[in-house]
């Protein structure tokens, strides 16, 4: 079953301090291994891309349970104590510029795992598209900032990602799984983790925003000079006595909406015209062309609703919380027994470890912050 939710993850600066990280690895290493031992890398990639149980990780190895930093820290730790060799499982990418990395991480596991020319190209293509479809198909105000790419040794993967909302300082992480992802553009994650839900978000990924994507791409088939003409159509200049279409958009004070709602600037006409030239054929090829971003997706978005009617989805696809005020059903309730597996599983794993009592009774209790105290 996929979940999609939000929770609290308050923006935290800093780096993690070297004590406390050496502890993470060795601990992670041996719950790592037990599980994928156990239950094989498959499972341990479906734990990871279950919210709730990656939440319950962090708490495990001592990390903030709300911070946004467990993101980050927690995946930079399994990067460093998993291996190919051992594990059968490896971490690729990571944090701001270490994510542009993704792509020559994933030929150095490729040979470790003795991977086709195929499976490279394949392996390769999903971590863009993911990083696109989160950056760019889904606007809620996020900027990718962080991009792991999990890898099993029988290609199978998981991407946990997540992106900064500069304005109000919160985070947002998104969860994928090569077994649960059918198709990379419709409805495709499954979690989507962050703090706020907005009102008002373009989500592009949407089943209701099928008819939207196909406009979208029969207009980006059409020269540029024809859509520069609908934009301008869209956004007229002031006249006298003239409204623009856009007088009929929900009215709306916030300012996050009317950036969103406005017709973008910045739409890159260079990259509608190699559509033009390339003629995808689904909205995923589009938005896989180079130069494809926020901005054109927008604002074909627009057009499509506009001109043709087609709408787009305007729900922001976060669901629920389980970090503050869930478990008394605010503003939404907790869905209590997947959080009470993830605990009985994390609790049982740490349990079986290698390491020594006074770690793993520091595991038990940094996961019985996780916990609600009247749970």
């Amino acid at each position: 079953m996929q979940r999609t939710g939000f929770a609290s993850l308050p923006l935290h600066g800093g780096k993690a301090p070297s004590w406390l990280t050496g502890r993470m690895r060795k601990l992670a290493k041996e719950i790592s291994a037990i599980m994928i031992d156990e239950h094989g890398t498959g499972t341990f990639l479906a734990r990871l891309s279950d919210p709730y149980w990656f939440q319950a990780f962090g708490c495990v190895l001592g990390y903030d349970w709300h911070s946004s930093g467990v993101t980050t820290v927690v995946t930079g730790v399994l990067k460093t104590a998993l291996s190919a060799q051992e594990h059968g499982v490896v971490v690729c990418g990571g944090k701001g510029k270490t994510s542009r990395k993704t792509p020559s991480d994933i030929m150095e596991t490729a040979d470790k795992f003795g991977f086709s020319e195929n499976q490279i190209q394949r392996l390769t293509y999903t971590s863009k598209i993911t990083a696109k479809v989160d950056n760019s198909a889904i606007q809620a105000g996020y900027q990718l900032y962080h991009h792991a790419f999990f890898i099993t040794e029988d290609a199978k993967w998981a991407v946990i990602q997540q992106g900064m909302s500069a304005a109000d300082r919160t985070a947002r992480r998104y969860h994928w799984m090569s077994d649960t992802t059918k198709n990379f553009i419709v409805e495709p994650h499954n979690a989507i983790v962050g703090d706020t839900k907005r009102p008002l978000a373009l989500n592009m990924t949407a089943q209701s925003s099928e008819a939207c994507r196909k406009t979208s791409v029969d207009l980006a088939k059409e020269p540029t000079k024809k859509l520069m003409n609908l934009a301008q159509t869209v956004t007229p200049p002031p006249q006298p006595n003239q409204k623009s279409l856009q007088n009929w958009l929900p009215t709306t004070g916030n300012a996050q909406k009317v950036a969103i709602l406005n017709m973008p600037r910045n739409i890159n006409w260079k990259a509608l015209g190699e559509a033009y030239e390339t003629q995808p054929n689904n909205y995923e090829e589009l938005l896989s062309i180079k130069g494809v971003g926020p901005a054109t997706v927008r604002g074909l978005a627009l057009i499509a609703e506009l001109v043709y009617g087609e709408k787009p989805s305007w729900n922001d696809p976060v669901k629920y919380s389980f970090a503050y005020g869930g478990k008394d059903g605010v503003p939404y309730p907790v869905n209590r027994k997947a959080m009470d597996e993830s605990i009985q599983i994390l609790k049982e794993t740490v349990q079986a470890t290698k390491v020594g009592d006074k770690e793993k009774a520091r595991a038990l209790q940094g996961l019985r912050r996780f916990v609600p105290l009247d749970a």
